[in-house]
Formats: structure tokens, C-alpha cells, sequence
């Protein structure tokens, strides 16, 4: 279960706020799923957010690329190098936007540090994708990591990534874990269908991505709205009912037991009973995969 990473709005989060959510996941899920958290920005804040993880009782850490800084590979190499170097914890590196890691580079990585464990992606390149099969063999776990992941998820399959983040499962898991049953099992005719009834208008409706979260969170009718981050447009009309439109594109209309109604989710502190951020505050995206 990632926690605080790019559906978790980590970017919009204090240390001491991510320290809490890890603190709380690590709670619910007591030991039966790994908990998987954010770290990211500079060198020295990255590693004091992966301490911070550790400390907290998470399992892992996902490397969100730099802020702003274009990098050099020999850059990028000494930052996640020295992330390794400062925790125990599992490292995974997320490949996307201004992180973007040659084959190489990943190679030198894993060569050195057997805590970087995984290779997350979101940038889509299948000539990387490919070379970095290539170089790293199964050393690593492959994770798919584009937006909306489901929209990627046989293509990325066929490239040996049997593993995916899923933003969806936040809202509608039942859905979520039934395309990904028909994935495993090469059906199809079930994922092109709900690709179509679902996940494509659904895709659109979220345009333009970073608006994405937001949606997820001022969409749903179980959760009150949660107070807006400086920096965090507010979701328009039209995406706060794309989730709503999505769902009843599919089939003419939700039906209740479909998998396509979302259910109702109690807040965190409902669920557990801990100090834990309020509604809104916790985003998470859970592993789906082998």
C-alpha cells in the first residue's frame, strides 16, 4: 500500500503530516500488506522523510523524483544512492517527469544497495522499459505507475511489469480488483469492457491530471471536503461529477452490487481508532499485483 505518494498529494504534506499517515497506515494494516511511503524533494529532505518513514513503521519507501531540478544521470545516481545508503528500508525509485533513469544507472544502483528493490514507472517509454528488462533481469520488482494505471496495465504486463499502482482502488476497489483478475488471467473481452464503460470516461473526465486527487477527494459522497492546500487548485464541477458520469456511462447506469457503485469508506480515525489526519488528508494508492 503506498501511502502519501502522488495520489497522497506527498508535495502538499508537512514531515510531521506524513509521519502521522505512516504511523496510521502502518495501524489498519498491521503487518498483513507492506506499507510503501513517499519520500521526496532535495537529497537531505528526502532522506530525513525516509528516517522519518522508518521510524514510523513503514515497510518501504517510494522516491518521488527531485523538485524542479533537472538532473544529470551521474546526479541522479548520487541521490538515490545516498537515500539507499541512510535506510534499511526497501527502496523503490519512481521513474517519471524530471527522474527519468537510464539502464545503467539503475543497474549501478541495484549492484550496489540490495535495499532498492523496485522500479516504479510512469513516463511510458517502452525502448527504456525494455533496455531496463534487459539489464536488471528480475533483480527488481516491476511496477507500473502511469496515471491511471489501469489504462496501461496489459501493455505493461506484456513488458514483464506484473505489478501496478491503482489510484481507482481508493474509491471503488471492487472494480479495481476485478480488472485486475482479468488482467492476470489474459481476459480480454473484461478489461476492454470496463476499459470502455469505465476506465477511459473516467480518464477523461479527470482531465487535466493534477486535478486527478482532488477529484478523488471532493468526488465522493462519503467523505466531507476537505480545506484546500495552498497550491492545490480546487476541483471544478464538471471533474467533482466525473466520477459519478464514469460510472454511470457504464451500462446506462450504476447498478448497486456491480462493483460500479462506490461503497461508502469510513474516515481513518473511524477505522482504527488512532491520531490519524482527517478526512482528505490521507491519500493512498494501493499495490495490485503479484
Amino acid at each position: 500500500m503506498f501511502v502519501a505518494g502522488g495520489t497522497g498529494e506527498f508535495f502538499s504534506l508537512t514531515l510531521d503530516e506524513c509521519r502521522r499517515i505512516v504511523v496510521a497506515a502502518a495501524t489498519v494494516a498491521a503487518g498483513r500488506v507492506p506499507i510503501i511511503a513517499g519520500v521526496g524533494y532535495g537529497t537531505a529532505m528526502a532522506i530525513e522523510f525516509a528516517r522519518a518513514a522508518e521510524a514510523s513503521g513503514a515497510d518501504g519507501i517510494l522516491v518521488l523524483p527531485p523538485y524542479l531540478v533537472k538532473a544529470e544521470q551521474e546526479g541522479l545516481f548520487r541521490h538515490l544512492d545516498a537515500i539507499c545508503r541512510a535506510t534499511a528500508l526497501a527502496v523503490i525509485p519512481y521513474n517519471r517527469d524530471n527522474c527519468l533513469l537510464a539502464p545503467e544507472t539503475l543497474a549501478r544502483l541495484a549492484e550496489r544497495h540490495e535495499n532498492l528493490i523496485g522500479f516504479k514507472d510512469g513516463h511510458g517509454d517502452v525502448e527504456q522499459l525494455g533496455a531496463i528488462r534487459q539489464a536488471l533481469g528480475e533483480r527488481v520488482a516491476y511496477i507500473g505507475g502511469m496515471p491511471t494505471a489501469e489504462i496501461f496495465a496489459v501493455p505493461y504486463l506484456a513488458a514483464g511489469f506484473t505489478t501496478y499502482s491503482s489510484a481507482v482502488f481508493n474509491f471503488i476497489p471492487r472494480i479495481a480488483l476485478r480488472f485486475h483478475a482479468a488482467v492476470r488471467a489474459g481476459d480480454r473481452a473484461t478489461t476492454d469492457d470496463l476499459l470502455r464503460r469505465f476506465f477511459l470516461p473516467l480518464y477523461r473526465a479527470a482531465q487535466p491530471p493534477p486535478r486527478l486527487c482532488r477529484q478523488h477527494r471532493e468526488g465522493g459522497h462519503a467523505h466531507r471536503r476537505p480545506p484546500r492546500r495552498a497550491g492545490a487548485c480546487p476541483a471544478r464541477r464538471s471533474h467533482r461529477g466525473g466520477r459519478g458520469r464514469a460510472a454511470r456511462a457504464a451500462d446506462g447506469g450504476v447498478r448497486r452490487g456491480d462493483g460500479l457503485s462506490p461503497p461508502a469508506i469510513p474516515s481513518m480515525r473511524q477505522r482504527n481508532g488512532v491520531a490519524a489526519p482527517g478526512p482528505g488528508q490521507c491519500g493512498a494508492g494501493a499495490l495490485i499485483g503479484s
